[in-house]
């Protein structure tokens, strides 16, 4: 195994390993390859048609020198920021490039808009210049209601402040082909339309164009991603995976199946700190592909890391090391010596990162299998979506939305439950008691899910930590963190 991948996984290796097993024999690589959708599931067909991001890497190689001529020009007519528009997939690798790799100098200082909390939209309005910014709106569907609300909020703005004939200058698209928003860009004499591969789902996107683009503004180089990303490519494609053999993406993917399946459905990313952004990122690409039909794998980044007394027997630690850091290292020492599975993948450089998008997609995948589910399809997205339209028809009907009534309020705060409590204190008490203990090593143990709708910001991110923290030590659950509308 190589000294890249290193796991150790005590009496579940026995079971990974027989999960290779069956991998090789069933020939299951080489058919992923061939684009063979029964790999995950009779029907529907069009799984073959969703994995275009298999050849991201040796395809986006062709599309170098597009980007770099048209970074080039946009930087030589004066524009120094950037505002990416969009939500989820669409997004966050943009978020994972410009906060782990900085700007370089004389490139777009690039910043992200993906949520639609009226105090994170104005705080971005108020930074953007539009004689100076360069708007990016990136939706692989074109039709992402959010996205085209903040394209439509923001070419009004340039509109008022440069006229229309300049606003279209001002604003690119990155969209699959014939989507409403390639219609629109035409329209609006968009400066630029990327036009992605129709064949790769928003999440799996972001060794294509939805991730290049940004990467080039900020002057990160190209081929260098694609290098990196085309190793791992290898890594993960014919070799059908032995047992002994060095394919770390299926690897991983078949332990992340094979301890869901056992229990151990909390896959808990750990990173050096200067790799941290990488892990909201990985957490819609599993939390997506995984959740569904009852079953799923919990993504859990960004936790303080604790003593092996605060965890139970619901983890998979995965622990994202760069070279040189040891940060955390006698944290990850302690959870192997009290027997808790841990796998450490180990990165030469920074740049390292960009190959570890196409390892997760693939371990995403194979982890799928296991579960028994089309990890491309997104049925509770969409649900949620026809979900939001009603509440927005009810709302356009009624003039307003439906009131809840609260339990109690206290200081600035309003409780909603089901059950009755009379101090904040004791709601949350029993609150925490409703949940699932599990047994050791057993499916069902619960988690909790903080969804803060409000403006994210570094003294709330700060707050939201140390909440999270007090929960995970003391009840020792998995506690995941999320903003939202995002």
């Amino acid at each position: 195994m190589s000294k890249a991948y290193q796991a150790s996984l005590g009496k579940y290796q026995a079971i990974v390993d027989n999960t290779l097993l069956q991998i090789k024999e069933n020939n299951i690589i080489k058919r992923i390859w061939e684009h063979d959708h029964t790999v995950w599931k009779d029907d529907p067909a069009e799984i073959g048609n969703r994995l275009g991001w298999l050849h991201s890497p040796e395809v986006m190689t062709g599309a170098v020198a597009e980007i770099t001529a048209f970074v080039d020009v946009v930087r030589s007519v004066g524009y120094t920021h950037a505002l990416l528009l969009g939500m989820g997939g669409s997004s966050l690798v943009a978020e994972v490039f410009r906060f782990t790799f900085g700007v370089k100098d004389g490139y777009l200082d690039l910043a992200v808009l993906d949520s639609t909390d009226p105090g994170a939209v104005i705080e971005k309005a108020k930074k953007s210049e539009p004689a100076k910014t360069l708007y990016i709106i990136s939706t692989k569907s074109g039709g992402t209601v959010e996205t085209l609300s903040f394209m439509k909020y923001f070419y009004n703005e340039t509109v008022a402040a440069l006229g229309a004939k300049e606003a279209g200058e001002h604003f690119i698209a990155i969209t699959d082909p014939g989507s409403s928003l390639e219609a629109v860009g035409k329209k609006l004499d968009f400066r630029k339309i990327f036009l992605n591969d129709p064949n790769i789902g928003g999440r799996y996107s972001a060794l294509s164009y939805f991730g290049l683009v940004p990467a080039a503004l900020i002057g990160m180089d190209l081929d260098l991603i694609l290098q990196r990303a085309a190793i791992m490519a290898e890594n993960a494609g014919y070799r059908n995976c032995p047992v002994n053999g060095d394919n770390t993406a299926v690897r991983l993917g078949a332990t992340m199946g094979e301890l869901a399946m056992a229990g151990r459905d909390k896959a808990t990313l750990i990173t050096s700190p200067s790799l941290s952004h990488f892990g909201a990122w990985v957490e819609q690409l599993v939390a997506e592909s995984t959740g569904k039909e009852g079953k799923g794998i919990l993504p859990v980044t960004g936790e303080t890391v604790s003593s092996p007394d605060k965890y139970a027997k619901d983890r998979l630690f995965v622990y994202m090391r760069l070279n040189g850091d040891s940060t955390h290292d006698a944290n990850l020492q302690s959870l192997k010596e009290d027997g808790q599975p841990v796998i450490q993948l180990n990165l030469s450089d920074v740049y390292d990162l960009c190959g570890e998008f196409f390892r997760w997609e693939m371990a995403t995948a194979i982890a799928g299998i296991r579960l028994g589910i089309n990890p491309f399809d997104q049925p509770n997205v969409e649900s949620a979506k026809a979900l939001a339209g009603k509440m927005v028809a009810a709302y356009q009907k009624e003039g307003k939305l439906p009131e809840l009534a609260p339990k109690f309020q206290s200081y600035g705060i309003s409780v909603y439950s089901d059950f009755e409590a009379g101090s904040l204190g004791e709601a949350l008490e029993r609150f925490f008691t409703l949940a699932e203990p599990g047994k050791d090593e057993s499916a069902g143990r619960s988690y909790v899910a903080i969804q803060a709708y409000i403006k994210p910001s570094l003294e709330t991110d700060a707050a939201l930590q140390y909440l999270r923290t007090k929960i995970q030590q003391k009840y020792r659950m998995a506690v995941t963190i999320g903003y939202g509308p995002r």
